[in-house]
């Protein structure tokens, strides 16, 4: 039986280059300037059901994993994202309120699939209907 070892694929070294070069909060502030900062339809843990969610314009992302996968017919990035927002009065102590994550799945040309919310839905920073 033929045994294959990935440790030192050059796989590894392209996902690599690729996410060093990905500018994370560009692809996020894209994202989130096409749905105007808002969610529509939203269940949180709780199965409580909310029309409309919007975000606060401050809202950072910060990378906290990356996969790819590779079916018949697709290449796909997934990227998860901590969304935060600086809090205003702790600035020089670098405190930020954690909003929730937040995944984005794009295909091999960069062009988003999907995505999934986890949101904190007590904090007091999102806007809820």
């Amino acid at each position: 039986m033929t045994q294959l070892q990935l440790k030192n694929h050059k796989l590894w070294q392209d996902l690599t280059d690729i996410l060093e070069n990905l500018d994370v909060n560009t692809l996020i502030k894209e994202h989130l300037e096409e749905c105007d900062y808002k969610i529509c339809g939203y269940w949180d843990e709780q199965d409580k059901y909310y029309e409309e969610i919007t975000l606060p314009r401050s809202l950072e992302a910060e990378l906290i994993s990356s996969s790819a996968s590779v079916t018949n017919k697709e290449h796909l990035l997934q990227l998860k994202l901590l969304l935060k927002v600086l809090n205003n009065h702790d600035v020089y102590m670098q405190n930020s309120e954690k909003l929730g994550e937040l995944t984005l799945v794009y295909n091999d040309n960069l062009e988003f699939i999907d995505e999934n919310w986890l949101l904190d839905t007590e904090s007091p920073l999102l806007g809820k209907i």
